[in-house]
This record gives C-alpha cells, sequence and structure tokens, in this order.
C-alpha cells in the first residue's frame, strides 16, 4: 500500500567511493599498502565488480558468497551484492542496509558521517540480483537475512577491527535492528530511523488514531475531500491511466485490472502525503472541484500511477513477500470512502505477489523482537518523525532504557526522512554523543558534555545528498 518505499529509498544511502590513498578533512591517513582491494579480495567467498572513484575514499562494489539456507548450507549458495565505503581500517565501521537493493553510487549514511567512518552496505536477500536460483522463498525471513549480515561481518571485521555500528532507515532501521536481536554482539551500537514496529498484524487501530491528529483539520479535510473525488471521477481516470499504460508497455496481471490498481492508488494518498511531505506542503493539494488533470497529476505525484503495474511491483516482491508472511502490514479505516470502494481487502500484501509464490503468514516474530527490544537491548536510537505515518506503530523502550543507552527521539512535525540532524537541539547533542561514544571516537569534550557533539567529517553535498525518492505502494 503506500508509496512507502519513497522514504526507504528517501533513506537508501549506500556508500562512496575511491580516492586511494587520500585524506578528507580531520580523518585518519587512509593506507595504501597492502591495497584495501587486494585484502578484501582475499577473504574467502569474495568477488570484486567494479570501483567507482571518490576523492577521499575508495569505492568499491563486491559479491560476497552466501549460504541459500544458513540452517542447512548443503542447499547451495548465491552472491550477496554489498557495497564498500573505505576511510581508512582504523576508523570504526558503519554496516547500513535499506532492506532493499543497494544503490551502487556512492554515498554515506548520517551515522557513518558523525563518526567518519566506514560503510558497508549489504543488498537484502532475494532483491535482484542477489537472488538464489532457483529461488526457495521460504528462505527469505528476518533470521535468514541476519545471518546474512553477520556473515559478512564477521568476514570483514579481521579487517576493519574497530567498533561497529549497525544503521538503516525505514525497513532498513528494521532490519538493523532485527539483525541486533539475533546478533546482539556484533555491533557496538544501533541507530534506527523511522523503523516501524507492527507487533500484531491484525491490530492496526493505532493507524486510525494518528490520521485523525497528524497536521490540522483543514488539511486533513481537503486531502480526504480530493480522495473521495478521486474515486467519484475513477471511470475517467482508469481510462487515462490503462492508455498511459498501454503506452508505456504496463501491465496489471498481479492486481488484476488498471481499476484494481487505481483503487490502490487512490487507497495511498493520505498515508503518502503524511510520509513525504510536510504541514507546510498543505497548500499544494488541490481544490476538491480542480479540473481532473490537476488531480490525476497529484495522484501520480503523491501515490504513482506506476506503482501497482506489474513492472512497479516485480522489484519489490521480496518485501511484500515477507509483509505477507512475517513483518506485517498496516491498515486503516476510510468511512470517507464509504460507498466509492469496489474492492474490499485488496489493500493487502498477499494481492501484490505473484500467486505462483505460496505465502503463510507465521505470528510471533515481530512480537519476539518487541519483546527483545523493550527487555534486552542496549545501545540502541530510535529516531522518528512526528508526522510519519510510519510513527504510530514505533519500537517501544522498556524500564531503565536510559540506563541501557536505549533512546527514542521524535523530530517535530517530521516525516519520513527524519534523522538526527532534525531533532530539537537537547535530543540532537545526545543523539550524536551516544554515537561518536559507541564508535569508540567521541572527543574528550563531547565526553565531558554532550553539547559539544557534531558530526566528524564536514558535509559533502554529492556524498551525503538523500537519493532520488521512488514511487511505490506499501513499503516502509
Amino acid at each position: 500500500m503506500r508509496k512507502a518505499l519513497r522514504m526507504l529509498l528517501a533513506l537508501t544511502m549506500s556508500i562512496g567511493a575511491v580516492g586511494a590513498g587520500s585524506v578528507t578533512a580531520g580523518a585518519a591517513t587512509a593506507e595504501t599498502v597492502p591495497d584495501i582491494k587486494e585484502r578484501i579480495l582475499k577473504i574467502p567467498g569474495m568477488s570484486f565488480v567494479e570501483e567507482k572513484p571518490y576523492e577521499g575514499f575508495r569505492y568499491l562494489v563486491l559479491n560476497y558468497q552466501q549460504p541459500v539456507d544458513h540452517k542447512n548450507p548443503a542447499k547451495g549458495t548465491f552472491q550477496q551484492r554489498f557495497t564498500l565505503l573505505h576511510k581508512a581500517t582504523d576508523r570504526p565501521t558503519v554496516f547500513y542496509t535499506s532492506g532493499y537493493n543497494v544503490s551502487t553510487n556512492p554515498s554515506r549514511s548520517e551515522p557513518a558521517r558523525i563518526v567518519d567512518g566506514n560503510q558497508v552496505s549489504m543488498e537484502y536477500r532475494f532483491f535482484t540480483p542477489s537472488r538464489p536460483k532457483p529461488a526457495d522463498w521460504s528462505k527469505l525471513d528476518i533470521w535468514q537475512a541476519a545471518t546474512d549480515q553477520h556473515r559478512l561481518y564477521q568476514a570483514l571485521k579481521p579487517v576493519y577491527g574497530k567498533n561497529w555500528l549497525a544503521t538503516g532507515g525505514s525497513k532498513g532501521g528494521m532490519t538493523a535492528t532485527y539483525f541486533r536481536r539475533f546478533y546482539p554482539n556484533d555491533m557496538n551500537g544501533t541507530v534506527a530511523y523511522v523503523a516501524p514496529n507492527d507487533v500484531v498484524n491484525n491490530e492496526d487501530s493505532a493507524y486510525d488514531r494518528f490520521f485523525a491528529g497528524v497536521g490540522d483539520k483543514a488539511c486533513r479535510t481537503q486531502l480526504e475531500s480530493v480522495q473521495r473525488e478521486a474515486l467519484v471521477r475513477r471511470d475517467e481516470i482508469v481510462a487515462r491511466y490503462q492508455k498511459w499504460a498501454d503506452a508505456q508497455g504496463k501491465t496489471f496481471k498481479v492486481v488484476g485490472s488498471a481499476d484494481k490498481a487505481y483503487e490502490n492508488v487512490v487507497l495511498d494518498l493520505v498515508w503518502a502525503f503524511w510520509q513525504y511531505h510536510l504541514q507546510s506542503d498543505c497548500k499544494t493539494v488541490p481544490a476538491t472541484k480542480a479540473s481532473t488533470d490537476d488531480l490525476y497529476k497529484f495522484l501520480d505525484e503523491i501515490s504513482g500511477f506506476d506503482a501497482y503495474t506489474d513492472q512497479g511491483l516485480e522489484q519489490f516482491t521480496p518485501y511484500y513477500y515477507q509483509a505477507g508472511t512475517e513483518l506485517g502490514a498496516p491498515t486503516f479505516k476510510a468511512p470517507h470512502l464509504k460507498g466509492l470502494l469496489r474492492y474490499p481487502g485488496i489493500y493487502q500484501p498477499r494481492n501484490y505477489v505473484p500467486r505462483d509464490i505460496p505465502m503463510t503468514f507465521r505470528n510471533g516474530a515481530m512480537a519476539d523482537v518487541d519483546r527483545w527490544v523493550r527487555e534486552d537491548s542496549k545501545r540502541m536510537l530510535f529516531v522518528y518523525g512526528q508526522n510519519d505515518p510510519w510513527s504510530a506503530e514505533p519500537f517501544r523502550l522498556g524500564k531503565n532504557a536510559e540506563a541501557r543507552h536505549d533512546y527514542r527521539f521524535y523530530a517535530p512535525g517530521g516525516n519520513h526522512g527524519t534523522k538526527i540532524a532534525d531533532l530539537v537541539a537537547d535530543e540532537r547533542a545526545k543523539a550524536t554523543a551516544e554515537v561518536l561514544r559507541w564508535a569508540g571516537v567521541a572527543p574528550a569534550t563531547v565526553q565531558k558534555d554532550d553539547r559539544h557533539a557534531k558530526p566528524l567529517a564536514p558535509y559533502d553535498a554529492k556524498l551525503d545528498r538523500s537519493p532520488v525518492e521512488q514511487k511505490s505502494t506499501l513499503r516502509p
């Protein structure tokens, strides 16, 4: 359902690239002998894909051989893609995952900039090209994926011996948390951004409460009015949608028809607006009596007509599979659309996965992680945006959380792209100071006073940019 991946991709900070032996401001000297590429490729199971230049770093795209089934390695292997932004082996390392594909263009996560460190970014299993052939979908679960990370960490730790942090945004934040739950001693700390926590899949009343209070009433009312009007005019718009799909070679075999796809697009609208926009953007919402052209453009901008085509869905089949078998997926009530919806129950993951892939939901996985976070986690930081729909069901901290150095902060008015930098001053300082401490690089001034905490690496407009958002559906 929601174009939620846009975040995900809003936070999919891949990794940076090359400049052998060069140094960025305030950084340790990068070693030139032995060559880092040679050292990595001596690790059993490693293979080279490409190297891209980036001043001050080495940036490598690599594959690592992983078992299809970590419980039974004899069942075969597959090549898992990852990237390495190499700074120096005497710097801390950040293990980043988006929970989806890995970008092969250099970029850097916020924690990697804060600690001025290396970054390893791993593609999630079953996202192409990191998909076993043939694909045994029963081997796509959070434990198998966490064990992928564990094996890659173990392989790289002898080279990068300083402290390690795990991070990711949205599904990547979920992934970083699951990794820590199953392998709590691998990382020195975890920074999970805007990570949903759907403990009980069939209990989603938190989302109804969220939408009843997000933003101001005038904006909520207008968004609902436009959403209703989009369904009143559905026949006219669906005809246009089908014409566009035919011209672009897009099809609707998985969801069933352009009309069914359109209903999903409209249902996404309010969620997608708040996920990636701010209260100040409410002025862009068209009038209820706007032209059909204006409504069409607004729907495409906010929800994305490509999202529910076969071509738009295919890349994200692994996510929809996990949402429908383990992660859960949110639902919400829409009483203002009564009498206009034609396909009850269409808004759920099973309808976005080809029917030849079997799916059975397994209860308990999310409750187990939730319990671990509340009772046993240490050095965990959860960052949320106040106006992000995914924040309605967040990870919860247990008793004595601060004594365990567990924190959860909300950025006022923030959306699904919220970062530490968006927090209020005292929380931003606390979060930054903790990340520096976990990485083992907190200056003496920060050890004495959190207010002195700031990123160790200067901002790089290219490396630290958020990748271009991509329109999608029900994805965090």
